[in-house]
């Protein structure tokens, strides 16, 4: 009797632990898949470039900077340099004449971070490239997403033509493009 009541008592306390480890603090959570980051950027493109259309013209070359951290706008990442250049490449397809900036000494460009359009040179580099307008962008991390805002500004004033926000979810992909060089 006394072994059947520990049996009992023992298989109580199991199936109380088996039953512990299915609560929602210790499941496993399902892993985030990355978007197609080339798919999602091209359509920001098409829709900076499709709100703009009547003000771009195609006989003027554009500038492309690195997307750079919201809370550091003087810090950038692989994902930064990437999506602009994913971005920027759409441009060129589109027909758009697009100045490479990495291979101009007068941006600011700070190793590892890409190229950055310092506001007091951008009427200097308007005028001395011809550009009508910048690219230029923003991201911030969150817990499962990426939040990024593109940008195309007139170099002539700072006036945004066009601009698209979207977001993209936080897969491996992602969070490795995100991870800073130090």
């Amino acid at each position: 009797m006394k072994k059947n009541i520990h049996f009992v008592l023992g298989t109580i306390v199991l199936l109380l632990l088996g039953l512990a480890g299915c609560t929602d603090q210790n499941r496993v959570k399902p892993a985030i898949k990355d978007a197609n980051l080339i798919a999602i950027n091209y359509a920001a493109a098409d829709h900076l470039i499709s709100s703009a259309a009547a003000i771009l013209t195609k006989s003027k070359p554009l500038l492309i900077t690195s997307f750079v951290n919201i809370d550091d706008l003087r810090a950038s990442s692989t994902f930064g340099r990437i999506t602009s250049e994913q971005v920027g490449s759409k441009f060129s397809q589109s027909g758009y004449p697009v100045i490479e900036m990495k291979l101009r000494s007068s941006v600011f460009i700070k190793e590892q971070s890409g190229e950055f359009i310092l506001s007091r040179a951008l009427k200097s580099l308007s005028t001395s490239h011809d550009a009508q307008a910048v690219l230029a962008g923003t991201y911030a991390v969150g817990a499962n997403m990426v939040y990024v805002t593109s940008k195309l500004i007139r170099t002539s004033d700072g006036v945004i033509l066009s601009s698209y926000d979207y977001t993209l979810p936080m897969g491996p992909d992602t969070a490795k493009l995100l991870r800073t060089r130090r």
